[in-house]
């Protein structure tokens, strides 16, 4: 099955380990020497009701990935997330 990572974008991320739904996909991350997908990362929950702040970013490795359907994505985690800050892109 071929995808574009764009279309990754309009799926939502579910864990079939504990049915949390996670979110939908924001970015990937690519190795660029083979071109293959290592993981995908998902926005984390909001913090007070979304005005403020987000919690740090989920990134699910692409091993984690049991299905890709039409509208989700199922994974499989039966621990914690590895989470990461976003990053601020300054452009000069």
């Amino acid at each position: 099955m071929q995808c574009r990572i764009a279309d990754l974008r309009c799926k939502e991320v579910i864990n079939i380990h504990n049915g949390l739904r996670m979110g939908f996909v924001c970015d990937v991350l690519v190795d660029t020497l083979t071109g293959c997908v290592l993981a995908i990362i998902v926005p984390g929950p909001c913090r007070f009701f979304g005005l403020f702040w987000r919690e740090d970013d989920f990134i699910i490795p692409w091993e984690c990935i049991r299905r890709i359907g039409d509208d989700i994505i199922l994974i499989d985690v039966d621990g914690e997330f590895r989470r990461e800050k976003r990053r601020k892109i300054i452009w000069v």
